[in-house]
């Protein structure tokens, strides 16, 4: 009973835990977004599409705050969401992200200068998709989103089956081509750069750099490889049979993960023991568990030279 008593008390402090990070993403993300708004979108009237977009032209044909528009215009976005998607949670992070992001927008809007800090378009798209997709990165690591054409492409692929990502594509195409018909064709232009900007900066805020390697190894001497590769790389090795379709002959198959700069290292490894071995190497973003050793102890190990003592 204690036992029961002591798991139920680790999970519910690992949940608080989690979820005050989940929130101190969203707040620095959101905050991020609002500077980014304010000197770099709303200055040159270049938006990569989205409410923010929207509320772009709505503060110029109408007057209106352009954090009201977004606001405005985001609260039948939450009520789509909520009916359509379903999920508590995700949605009250996302009406926090929003109303946040929103407010913030025109709060703080008379602390920034109304040009913005230069007067370059091409710097405004380059820098504004590079700091909003940083912000919009961790807004999304904290498992919200900022209402808008994200939540109208979820609801959209779930009843098509359409990728999420090309549904972006033509929503917020839309809005830039409004942006276009309103402002002019080459702030448009410079729209469609920030849109994929920042699909790029927070794609990698989201997932972090290419820097795991997965290596696949067809070997007829599995044993002798693996056992190398675990002594001098440090790191764990699975291996299962595979048949040759032509050949119709069963090799062994290795897989392994290793840092990139350890690439060539295993390259050499494997070329000593076997060299008729086929290797394919891909990339990965993120690997845990397993045996973990330093990049440059493993480069030492694998270079037959003793680490230096670091005690």
């Amino acid at each position: 009973m204690s036992m029961n008593a002591s798991s139920l008390a680790h999970a519910l402090s690992a949940n608080r835990r989690e979820t005050i990070q989940n929130y101190l993403f969203l707040t620095l993300g959101a905050t991020i977004m609002i500077v980014n708004f304010n000197i770099f979108m709303a200055p040159g009237n270049i938006a990569p599409g989205g409410v923010g977009g929207l509320s772009l032209i709505l503060n110029h044909t109408t007057g209106i705050p352009r954090g009201a528009g977004m606001l405005l215009l985001s609260i039948p976005l939450i009520g789509l969401g909520f009916w359509k998607l379903g999920r508590f949670r995700f949605l009250v992070r996302t009406l926090y992200v929003t109303i946040y992001y929103t407010v913030g927008v025109d709060l703080t809007a008379r602390f920034f200068p109304p040009g913005g800090i230069v007067n370059d378009l091409l710097l405004n798209a380059l820098y504004g998709g590079v700091v909003g997709g940083i912000g919009y990165g961790l807004v999304l690591r904290g498992r919200g989103m900022v209402s808008g054409t994200g939540i109208i492409s979820r609801v959209l692929q779930l009843r098509t089956g359409i990728p999420v990502s090309q549904l972006y594509l033509v929503i917020d195409g839309f809005v830039i081509v409004a942006l276009g018909l309103t402002f002019g064709w080459e702030r448009a232009l410079y729209g469609w750069m920030m849109l994929f900007i920042m699909g790029l900066a927070s794609d990698y805020v989201l997932e972090g750099p290419s820097v795991v390697r997965i290596v696949f190894i067809v070997t007829d001497l599995p044993e002798a490889v693996a056992e190398v590769l675990m002594e001098r790389l440090r790191v764990g090795v699975t291996r299962w049979t595979g048949e040759g379709m032509y050949t119709a002959v069963e090799r062994a198959i290795l897989f392994c993960t290793v840092t990139r700069p350890d690439v060539e290292v295993l390259r050499t490894i494997v070329a000593e023991i076997d060299p008729a071995a086929f290797i394919v190497i891909g990339q990965g973003h993120q690997a845990s568990g397993g045996i973990v050793r330093a990049p440059d102890l493993a480069r030492v190990a694998a270079a037959g030279v003793e680490p230096p003592d670091v005690a």
